[in-house]
């Protein structure tokens, strides 16, 4: 992997956000984009447990989904406040994503603003919380939807991983997917390069986010991300501006992931097998023009 660093402003105007980063498709760290907002300090774990602990989540562990099976499949079930006492408690490999706590706790909606001035296009029915306990991982995909995201940390630390999504094939990118078959957990010190050599070509960013940084992750971009403290983070999602993003993202949300589930009910090892044969396809043809053999 070639990695470096995102760029981190404490502020940053939204004129230079969108010529600098949102135009071109570049992440960037915002650091001071939440301090104005009551969430930053107000949300705590017993805040979230006394507000939304009697609400059932589904939670996922640090399992790699094969690929006979569909995305977004909880691995159990348990109410909200009880997960939280167990993440904050110490080690947790479990991990709550989407959950939509405005939709259960609307007067949370208060305490934060939409950036409006930044980028146009937000979906404000959807603002979406992420909760980890220390050592869960969110193994690499890109955002079905295709939209651009602004992902803000509220506590605990969080290593990020970030790929433009063309560089989808070096990453291994399952077809009719938005997951990679290689498994990135704990990159940092070990990764499968013997099996998976494309993605030492691979060109990216890495960031470990703080309580209070906000990451705008352009649309379609990979991400992997390590909890190293539990924490919890809120992600404000915006529609691309551009008719052609917008179809992308119909088209992955309806009709790939569609295909894709239907395949794998009515010939799962067909399908498996070939989606597997286009995915090292893909990555040795981009060995032979970096001029690598494999």
């Amino acid at each position: 992997m070639q990695l470096k660093p995102v760029d981190t402003f404490e502020t940053l105007s939204p004129a230079d956000f969108k010529s600098r980063y949102y135009q071109p498709m570049v992440p960037v760290v915002m650091k001071g984009l939440s301090k104005q907002w009551p969430a930053l300090n107000k949300w705590t774990w017993d805040y979230f447990i006394d507000v939304v602990g009697d609400k059932q989540v589904g939670v996922y562990n640090n399992v790699k989904s094969d690929s006979y099976t569909p995305i977004n499949t909880a691995d159990d079930y348990m109410l909200f406040g009880d997960y939280l006492k167990k993440a904050r408690s110490g080690p947790l490999d479990l991990r709550i994503f989407l959950f939509n706590i405005f939709q259960h706790a609307p007067q949370l909606t208060a305490d934060f603003t939409w950036p409006d001035e930044y980028m146009s296009g937000f979906v404000k029915k959807y603002p979406m919380l992420f909760v980890g306990g220390q050592g869960s991982i969110t193994h690499m995909h890109f955002d079905i939807d295709m939209s651009h995201i602004l992902h803000t940390q509220f506590t605990g630390r969080k290593r990020v991983l970030l790929f433009p999504f063309t560089e989808q094939h070096k990453l291994y990118r399952k077809p009719w997917e938005v997951l990679s078959l290689a498994n990135f957990a704990n990159y940092s010190q070990s990764f499968d390069y013997e099996n998976f050599p494309a993605v030492k070509l691979a060109k990216g960013y890495e960031v470990i986010l703080e309580h209070g940084d906000t990451l705008f992750m352009p649309a379609g971009y990979w991400h992997h991300m390590e909890y190293l403290d539990a924490g919890y983070a809120m992600s404000l999602r915006a529609m691309q501006s551009s008719l052609t993003g917008k179809l992308g993202g119909v088209w992955k949300l309806f009709g790939m992931r569609g295909i894709d589930t239907l395949m794998k009910k009515t010939a799962p090892e067909w399908w498996y097998n070939r989606k597997k044969r286009q995915v090292y396809d893909a990555a040795k043809q981009e060995l032979a023009q970096a001029g690598i053999k494999s």
